[in-house]
């Protein structure tokens, strides 16, 4: 392991450019609230907040200006590893005038002058092959800030799953906490992983830090093709954020003789892996209590090594911010088998009901459920009734007869397909659609997966990226609001294969009948600084026919939505397409015969919104041409009350991470995480032009 700090600026420089931005008088422990004082507004946590909100109430880029925004700066990351990145989902904090955010294959964090996004110090950890094995490389999600009014320091987990904490005003790292600043998140772990440089195990979300505690979950190789049901279990660990020492472990997948272990049957609690938190974690500082959205356990399309309900897996958890003890506990999917683990933070919202005050808990979803709870007690604000689901008939699988359906709010987003979603924009298309369809599986929410066959390749469904992915959702706090981006067209097909000998002990992983099956790797696996190669893109051999018709998608929009969900009373009070009508769609000889479409929206599971006084703000993932713009993307503003667009301003990439603002010398400014295509990973400031 070798440590790299550079100081372009000298210490007092960068501590003086924090006194010129308006330094704040000092905090109380923990992180600093969102405000703005002398002309700075902060946001200091992943989420602008720990309630998950990605809520600022600054307006002065507001529905009458925001198409007259002009870059203000860039920042490019391609130095930041041994070659660019073209993943960037970091979202930068600002604390004080300063921005602070991980970056590049390396996952180096840098600080940057908020004003005009000079390079103040950067740090990264060469971690050699710890790092190439890592399954969660690249930036990752961004970091965390802390302060007790005095000390200000930076934390986040490297690529090899390590916790650093940084002095916030020099990059170097903390000498009293762990070993030279250093916390070895693989050890302490209550479980052996035998070699650290190989052992399964990874983060890239944030950690979460609440008074004195730090909070860190767990990620896996993606579930698709494991190498072995009993890989590493995804427990949650607190650290103490002064000294870096272990607080509290919950055992996401139970131990012997504690609760849920009897869930697992046959004892399979010992002898099966995954069930972390990936996501970003959401704390009550109030109610003392931290929110954990729990993946599934090992593997996601087959769980006969796993018979039963499986707790935690698929959960939401609350836990007690001091000692890591369950308070409650919902469980979302029982046996879960389609890869709809809990990808987005849980937002904490106070709302009123029925004409009642009520501290809420909502969890958006890959299935477009939109689960509301009373965040002291777990007990669901609507009620969410055990509905009776199909029954496959995959040899060895076991099956729950029932899951969880929650009667408000309504589906947000497509969850399953049936023949009335396929394309018809004409009658032959739509011929067209069935024809090809034929050779798979339709079906609603939770029709399980299949072996595949010549005569039946799979189901196809949204699972692995449909609904709210990882991005997850935000929240006006004042109206009780939760805007959500969803895919409803991020469709593949799912079928399932025996592994040749040597590639996995499962009995059954993702492939397609005449297929060679291989290994299949998430996006980023094996891409980090230190790997010896780019990894090559998920897939199995050459698959079955693709999923469109004639070039165009074979479901019908809207392709990406999103959605205003008023947990006052469980509705959705607006839904919108959001981003250009793709290239290939909108100049196809179909369309244009027809005269156009509405705009379709864009499929993509990486859009996260961003919420301020007046506007949601989001931009588009895919690049369009248009008589608008050259070819590029579009950072678009809606009117949070109605949905309708009052503004866009032109990005020269695609977003790939979620937007944040802060305000600076009375200046408010946008950051938007771009990279995609021939585009490698920048951070692009948007501010209004001449502002002072």
């Amino acid at each position: 392991m070798k440590i790299i700090t550079t100081l372009p600026l000298s210490v007092a420089a960068a501590l003086l450019l924090t006194t010129a931005a308006g330094a704040q008088t000092p905090a109380k422990e923990g992180t600093v609230a969102a405000r703005t004082t002398n002309g700075v507004a902060n946001w200091t946590t992943y989420n602008a907040d720990l309630k998950g909100s990605r809520y600022s109430p600054l307006d002065q880029i507001n529905a009458g200006n925001f198409g007259n925004l002009e870059i203000a700066w860039r920042f490019k990351t391609d130095i930041l590893g041994s070659r660019p990145e073209y993943k960037l989902e970091s979202t930068p904090l600002a604390v004080d005038g300063i921005i602070y955010t991980t970056g590049g294959t390396r996952r180096a964090v840098v600080a940057l002058n908020g004003a005009t996004g000079e390079l103040l110090w950067q740090f990264a950890l060469h971690e050699g092959k710890r790092s190439a094995e890592s399954p969660r490389a690249l930036s990752g999600r961004g970091l965390s800030y802390w302060t007790d009014g005095t000390k200000r320091r930076i934390l986040y987990v490297t690529i090899g799953y390590r916790l650093v904490s940084l002095d916030a005003d020099t990059g170097r790292p903390d000498p009293e906490f762990g070993e030279n600043g250093v916390v070895d998140l693989k050890k302490d772990f209550d479980q052996d992983l035998g070699d650290l440089d190989t052992g399964e195990v990874g983060v890239h979300s944030a950690p979460a830090v609440s008074g004195n505690t730090i909070i860190i979950g767990a990620a896996f190789r993606e579930g698709f093709t494991p190498k072995t049901h009993n890989n590493t279990k995804g427990y949650v660990r607190a650290f103490d954020v002064r000294t870096g020492k272990r607080m509290w472990t919950f055992h996401t997948v139970p131990k012997p003789g504690e609760f849920g272990y009897d869930s697992w049957l046959n004892k399979s609690a010992d002898v099966n892996g995954n069930t972390g938190v990936w996501t970003q974690v959401s704390v009550d500082e109030e109610l003392g209590l931290a929110y954990l959205a729990v993946e599934s356990p090992t593997s996601d399309f087959f769980g006969g090594k796993r018979p039963g309900n499986n707790l935690f897996g698929n959960s939401l958890v609350a836990v007690d911010l001091k000692t890591g003890d369950r308070k409650w506990h919902f469980q979302l999917i029982h046996h879960e088998i389609w890869d709809l683990d809990n990808s987005s933070a849980p937002l904490l919202m106070d709302v009123t009901v029925d004409g009642k005050p009520r501290k809420v808990v909502g969890l958006p979803s890959k299935q477009g459920f939109f689960y509301v709870f009373d965040r002291a007690t777990g007990v669901p604000v609507w009620p969410i009734k055990e509905t009776k689901v199909p029954k496959g008939n995959v040899p060895g699988e076991w099956y729950s007869p029932t899951q969880p359906i929650p009667s408000k709010p309504p589906v947000y987003s497509r969850n399953g397909y049936l023949e009335s979603d396929l394309i018809d924009f004409t009658p032959e298309l739509k011929k067209k659609a069935l024809e090809l369809t034929s050779k798979y599986q339709l079906g609603p929410v939770y029709t399980p997966p299949i072996v595949s066959t010549p005569e039946k390749f799979g189901v196809i469904n949204n699972w692995a990226q449909g609904g709210t992915n990882w991005p997850g959702g935000s929240f006006d706090p004042e109206t009780g609001i939760a805007y959500v981006y969803a895919c409803g067209t991020c469709i593949s097909s799912t079928g399932l294969q025996p592994p040749p000998p040597g590639l996995s002990d499962i009995p059954l992983v993702v492939g397609v009948a005449g297929q060679p099956v291989t290994m299949i790797k998430g996006p980023g696996e094996g891409a980090g600084a230190d790997s010896p190669a780019v990894a090559p893109a998920p897939g199995a051999g050459s698959g079955p026919p693709r999923l469109a018709v004639d070039g165009l998608p074979l479901m019908k929009p809207p392709y990406g939505t999103i959605s205003a969900i008023d947990v006052n009373n469980g509705t959705i009070k607006w839904q919108i397409a959001h981003g250009e009508t793709p290239d290939f769609v909108r100049n196809h000889p179909v369309i244009k015969a027809m005269g156009g479409i509405p705009r379709t929206g864009q499929a993509t599971y990486q859009i996260g919104t961003l919420v301020t006084k007046t506007l949601v703000i989001a931009g588009e993932n895919q690049f369009t041409t248009t008589p608008d713009h050259p070819r590029g993307a579009m950072l678009r503003a809606y009117d949070k009350q109605t949905g309708k667009e009052v503004g866009a301003v032109f990005m020269p990439s695609t977003q790939s991470g979620s937007p944040m603002t802060y305000m600076i010398g009375g200046k408010q400014y946008i950051i938007v995480p771009t990279s995609g295509g021939n585009s490698s990973g920048e951070f692009i400031a948007y501010a209004l032009p001449g502002k002072k």
